[in-house]
């Protein structure tokens, strides 16, 4: 029977409304029903005269009898969902993957901060994704937090997108260059996408530039995972432009108290003391001007600072993590196909004419690490070479050989950033 508005719903009853299954919640009355649909956290309230009605569900067949091996999955289903609900944390129950001791560190610290301010710096392979993953699976069973953006290199967007929803249930979609058109089309007028997706990867070189970061600012999620931090933080070197960039926004992020963030890295301190103390300043203030060689300043740190190297691991809490001790290493030689092998001799000798032709100072300079940079984009592929010979030098605009010098070295060594990395995807 249709739900009348002069009859009283039991809190806790299950109804029928809009085509799905909804529990009534504390607050209905009579003439207004507070619903949580089955399966989800969202609360609606519904009128009475909405077609509103108790749900009924099925009897089970002989037709929904399975074989002996599905009732042993469900109970093995149901027996670890039990045992992992049962701990102190929500979201073990809804995860399928079971973490290693040492990898409940973060989420320990996470816990314990009122807003999390978190910079995990673990070493390559001790499970930095797991341990962010767990931190937002936990903030979000526990509803401190509703949504979710982590900040990634394109390369990367994929991968975490999986991870996400492999492992922690997590759906996420993508916001790159290549999607964002897309994502787009189906918005209502004057809602943003970051208002439609709850939970999404966003390439962090495309959403530092001025037409998309102010939106980005104004709707972002309450919490917030950058991978790969360092790269995201401007130093005392030259050429720091787009790493400029990419510290206004993750500054403007963390001017919020009320925003969760989660910086992930392996390689937290890379010898520039500036950048380092701009990269804990984002988790506190404080931590931009502290000393770190004083016991105020190191207790301060703690708080929001995890580093573990493998050797410190290997053995914890009575368990063992294997790590690969050794790696082994074979030179296996190639032949390079005709066209490519004239492709090399051409680049070659254009490389030796502009070194060689006299030219000296600033302009010198630039065509030495210029040609070093086609070298080395050739040894990769045609294809990169075909691109680097498009692409205007990154040290064409230096003023003096010193400036030169270091644009060239950090293109060429990889210690600068590509402006052009939004489009890689």
């Amino acid at each position: 029977m249709t739900v009348t508005p002069t009859a009283e719903v039991a809190v806790g009853s299950l109804v029928r409304a809009r085509g799905r299954e909804w529990v009534v919640l504390p607050g209905t009355t009579a003439d207004f029903l507070l619903l949580q649909p089955l399966g989800g956290d969202e609360v609606v309230g519904v009128f009475p005269d909405e077609g509103v009605e108790p749900a009924t569900f099925p009897l089970p067949t002989a037709a929904d009898l399975g074989d002996s091996a599905s009732t042993d999955l469900l109970r093995t289903a149901l027996r670890v969902g039990f045992t992992a609900s049962a701990g102190p944390f929500r979201s073990l129950a809804g995860i399928s993957v079971s973490p290693r001791s040492y990898q409940y560190v973060p989420l320990l610290m996470a816990l314990r901060q009122e807003t999390t301010r978190l910079l995990i710096a673990d070493d390559v392979g001790i499970g930095k994704t797991i341990e962010a993953g767990l931190v937002a699976a936990e903030l979000l069973a526990q509803g401190t937090v509703r949504r979710l953006a982590v900040l990634c290199s394109p390369a990367l967007a994929e991968q975490w997108q999986r991870e996400l929803a492999d492992k922690f249930g997590i759906d996420a979609v993508l916001v790159l260059a290549s999607t964002v058109k897309s994502l787009e089309r189906g918005l209502m007028l004057n809602e943003s996408l970051f208002d439609r997706y709850p939970h999404v990867v966003v390439s962090t070189d495309f959403i530092k530039s001025d037409r998309h970061r102010h939106d980005f600012l104004l709707r972002c999620p309450d919490l917030v995972i950058v991978d790969e931090a360092h790269n995201s933080v401007a130093g005392s070197g030259i050429g720091q432009r787009s790493r400029h960039q990419r510290y206004e926004l993750l500054r403007a992020l963390a001017e919020d108290p009320t925003r969760h963030l989660v910086l992930a890295t392996a390689t937290p301190h890379s010898g520039d003391d500036t950048a380092f103390a701009n990269l804990v300043g984002l988790c506190n203030p404080a931590l931009a001007t502290a000393d770190l060689a004083t016991g105020p300043g190191r207790a301060l740190l703690a708080q929001h600072f995890v580093q573990r190297r493998r050797a410190d691991i290997r053995h914890y809490l009575d368990e063992d993590t294997p790590f690969p001790k050794d790696r082994l290493t074979l030179d296996v030689p190639y032949t390079l196909s005709p066209d490519y092998r004239d492709l090399f001799d051409d680049v070659l000798h254009y490389a030796r004419e502009q070194v060689r032709d006299g030219v000296n100072g600033t302009r010198g300079r630039v065509r030495w690490w210029s040609a070093l940079g086609l070298l080395r984009a050739l040894a990769s592929s045609p294809t990169a070479a075909s691109a680097t010979l498009r692409t205007r030098a990154a040290n064409a605009e230096a003023t003096d050989p010193e400036q030169a010098d270091a644009l060239g070295r950090a293109a060429v060594l990889d210690s600068s950033d590509d402006e052009g990395l939004e489009g890689i995807d």
